[in-house]
């Protein structure tokens, strides 16, 4: 139980701390998504998933995700998945560039009833805006971590709040992190294969000369075949 609280702890004053230090850029955005699992064999599952990002306020598209990944049921409370996704991003000139990113996922769950305990981590290698930014087609690598807790009410919907930090890897200026998000939302049964997640998210910049604060309103929708 002291673990539990704790979590809780961390995802609350995170949340708490991105709103008291805003960054000097401020931006506000709409993500949308929609994504479709199956089974392949037993433990196995494949899933694919199609994501609309909008920013400047949400009156512009930003970025078009495309993803699909494997994913294998290792135990009860630990999955592990290898994805692939490519994107097409908008630049300042409107004109779109790709990029590829693959990436490794490791989850783990644990069920403390009412809350709900995830933690996600993700190794990630990807090539952004070839053939058009300085540096495009140069590789950057990530760590990514997630935690998330959510709040299990016997009823269809379920709050939760994450934070999520961003490592990078190889860098020449190492650091802890120079990106987190924080994130409350719903996830909401809609029918027996059928869920909708609603979330709200604040994204910070770190250690860059003119940060960047992104204020993200989301929803996805996600069923299993």
């Amino acid at each position: 139980m002291r673990i539990i609280i704790t979590g809780f702890w961390v995802c609350f004053c995170t949340i708490l701390w991105q709103l008291s230090a805003l960054a000097q850029q401020r931006d506000a955005g709409v993500w949308t998504a929609i994504s479709v699992e199956t089974g392949v064999v037993k433990h196995l599952t494949l899933s694919v998933s199609q994501e609309l990002r909008l920013n400047e306020n949400a009156t512009e598209i930003n970025k078009w995700l495309s993803e699909a990944g494997l994913q294998y049921k290792i135990s009860k409370h630990l999955k592990a998945s290898v994805n692939y996704r490519f994107t097409m991003k908008n630049n300042l000139n409107n004109r779109f560039t790709p990029g590829h990113r693959w990436f490794i996922d490791i989850k783990a769950d644990r069920k403390e009833k009412p809350f709900l305990f995830q933690f996600r981590t993700r190794f990630q290698e990807e090539i952004k805006q070839i053939g058009r930014a300085p540096d495009g087609g140069i590789p950057g690598y990530y760590s990514r971590n997630k935690l998330t807790v959510g709040l299990d009410l016997d009823r269809k919907w379920e709050p939760f709040v994450s934070v999520e930090l961003f490592t990078p890897l190889f860098a020449q200026q190492p650091v802890l992190f120079d990106d987190i998000r924080t994130a409350a939302g719903l996830d909401i049964k809609i029918a027996k294969k059928q869920k909708l997640e609603l979330y709200y998210m604040i994204q910070r910049e770190l250690h860059t000369g003119d940060p960047l604060t992104d204020f993200i309103g989301g929803v996805g929708y996600s069923f299993k075949l």
